[in-house]
């Protein structure tokens, strides 16, 4: 074992494979859901695919965020995905891969996070597309609420509550809906969705060896971004209760939401947080939503959005009308995750 991996205490081999040995292990793991289309398997898609006259919906960005975001393909969520390093973008060309092996002749729509490498590059891939008359369009996620001021919206990061709109645009993709439609309903889940996050630790880029940046002994930071970018505040650290009010308080003051309303939940564990108290954290949000005659419709507790082994979580709150619900409740199956 290396020096280098030995100081990390991880399970690799080598640091600068931990990409390709990940994917090799999934396509390994999940061969009956998933296949590459690239010899070096940046490009992931279903098994059984293209779906004729579906509409296909494709993402993409960096590694270190499992099951974000190659853990979303398959039925009722996404049809392919393009995979880059950790915490960087894929190619331009590697999307382009995916888009060709997933479009079943409905259009194809684009869901990522809104970042710059990841925006140029999709953008490079949709023009591509194009010129092979494959009909791209994109959304945008921009659900993380610490990331830019109210008023500034289309600049926020894309975070957790990116499985929203992965959730709601593919089951109305698998309605046989219009790529309008679907992109429609993109945009809605995207309008109805906040995140905030808190961190607790930082994380370790494998072939850096070294967190890349710290949180001190005692110390919490309130919305630092899943690569680590700086967050509004960070102080001592305080109780379940108290966290989940400072994130839940922060949502309902961007998206303002009314006595009888109905929510979807996600608490998102970010790598390194157990079960335990993502479920501590769960019961404080329901608490206080239910305070403000708010009622939780579907919750999801688990990991949906991790940077590698940070110590921290996130709250997303959607806010539902007749039409999310029922797309919400629609069966999906992906190699992490199941809903019947």
């Amino acid at each position: 074992m290396s020096q280098a991996v030995n100081r990390m205490k991880k399970f690799l081999n080598d640091p600068e494979q931990v990409v390709d040995e990940m994917l090799e292990g999934l396509l390994l793991a999940h061969s009956d859901q998933l296949k590459s289309v690239r010899s070096d398997n940046r490009a992931l898609v279903r098994a059984n695919g293209p779906s004729n006259g579906k509409v296909a919906i494709a993402t993409g960005g960096g590694s270190g965020h499992l099951p974000l975001f190659l853990g979303y393909v398959g039925p009722g969520m996404l049809d392919g995905v393009a995979v880059g390093n950790i915490f960087a973008s894929p190619s331009a060309r590697q999307m382009l891969d995916v888009t060709r092996a997933i479009n079943g002749g409905a259009g194809v729509l684009y869901i990522y996070g809104n970042y710059g490498g990841d925006v140029m590059n999709f953008d490079m891939a949709a023009e591509l597309a194009g010129m092979e008359d494959i009909r791209v369009e994109t959304v945008v996620a921009t659900d993380d609420v610490a990331s830019m001021p109210k008023g500034n919206e289309a600049g926020r990061r894309g975070v957790a509550g990116m499985f929203y709109l992965y959730k709601l645009a593919g089951a109305k993709a698998e309605q046989m809906a219009s790529l309008e439609e679907v992109k429609r309903v993109a945009e809605k889940a995207n309008a109805n969705v906040r995140t905030m996050g808190v961190a607790l630790t930082p994380c370790i880029l494998p072939a850096v060896g070294h967190p890349t940046f710290t949180i001190g002994e005692g110390e919490m930071e309130i919305g630092m971004g899943i690569h680590g970018e700086p967050g509004i505040h960070r102080g001592t650290i305080e109780t379940a209760d108290e966290v989940a009010k400072s994130l839940v308080s922060t949502i309902l003051q961007d998206l303002p939401i009314e006595a009888g309303a109905e929510v979807s939940v996600l608490i998102n564990g970010l790598g390194a947080t157990p079960l335990e108290e993502l479920y501590i954290v769960y019961r404080s949000v329901h608490k206080l939503l239910a305070e403000k005659e708010i009622h939780v419709h579907r919750p999801y507790i688990g990991e949906f959005a991790t940077s590698m082994e940070m110590a921290g979580l996130s709250v997303s709150l959607l806010k539902l009308d007749d039409e999310l619900r029922e797309l919400l409740d629609a069966p999906y199956q992906t190699p992490f995750h199941v809903q019947k």
